[in-house]
């Protein structure tokens, strides 16, 4: 199972400030220098809706790229694709939403039509050996659609795995979702057979307990933010991502050794906070790890 920092992309999306390309590159730098061997190093949205995002071709261009260590690009379209592919990106991440109007209000798509682009981009990616990661959104429960069917997030799943990506990761955008619905829902997509990861925000304190279920469950990936930041710029009072230290933590916990080093971790998440301008969520960088080391 591994790591996957989304706080190049997903930890600064929802920002009031704004990182300058370089900025963003040197934190994917810090994260690679810690370890993480996965992250998503920009975002080739439309930098009008989200500027927090702009320049992600720059940013790509910045990086110092650590030899095994794969910078992932999100996208939503397929002129995002194209954009991704010719910066250079190691693995495409498409998201569409398991709920019509939050697809709407997002990306201006509903279910029946991004999953309709999700399958395009599969095939492109498969004729482009570009490895790609589709995620589906809110599939826990949408701010505006409310609470999502496990059977209706499944059916999606059914119909991905006709053309299967090389993971289905499932996110729970707003922070809503409880264990047993992870069980569910992991269960119930690794049933057939796909490659399963999940995303976790922490809205509602029950974060790390959904990841804990989602190692159970057997996923491949689990998504974090390098001090807990993060939001969707789409959804009302969603707060940040699990931390990525901190879920290093629980994993260690429970036998599971990332090959993250914690120490350069909770650095990252300090200078994150730092370049931010505010103290970020995540505890250990606060409490530091134990045995006690600050």
């Amino acid at each position: 199972m591994t790591v996957c920092d989304v706080g190049p992309r997903d930890g600064l999306q929802n920002e009031a400030k704004t990182l300058d390309p370089a900025v963003r590159a040197e934190l994917c730098d810090r994260l690679a220098a810690a370890g993480l061997k996965r992250m998503e190093a920009a975002s080739f949205v439309n930098p009008k809706l989200v500027p927090q995002m702009a320049g992600a071709e720059e940013v790509m261009a910045a990086l110092h790229r650590k030899p095994g260590t794969v910078y992932a690009g999100l996208v939503l379209n397929e002129k995002g694709y194209d954009r991704a592919l010719a910066a250079g990106v190691d693995e495409i991440h498409y998201a569409f939403s398991a709920a019509d109007e939050f697809g709407r209000r997002n990306q201006n798509a509903t279910t029946a039509e991004g999953l309709k682009t999700a399958l395009a981009l599969v095939a492109r990616a498969r004729s482009d050996r570009m490895p790609i990661t589709v995620t589906v959104s809110v599939a826990f429960g949408s701010p505006f659609d409310g609470p999502v069917a496990a059977e209706d997030v499944l059916q999606i799943v059914e119909h991905l795995m006709a053309v299967p990506p090389d993971e289905i990761c499932l996110a729970d955008t707003i922070g809503v979702g409880v264990p047993s619905q992870v069980h569910e829902l992991v269960r119930g997509a690794r049933a057939m057979g796909a490659a399963v990861g999940a995303h976790f925000h922490n809205t509602r304190n029950t974060g790390y307990a959904n990841a804990v279920a989602a190692v159970e469950e057997g996923v491949v990936s689990l998504d974090a933010s390098a001090g807990g930041a993060g939001g969707c710029p789409f959804a009302p009072n969603a707060t940040g991502n699990i931390a990525t230290e901190d879920l290093v933590y629980l994993l260690r916990g429970l036998g599971l050794e990332t090959g993250i080093d914690l120490d350069s971790l909770i650095d990252t998440s300090r200078w994150l906070g730092a370049q931010l301008g505010k103290e970020l969520p995540g505890m250990l960088a606060r409490a530091g790890d134990y045995p006690y080391k600050n």
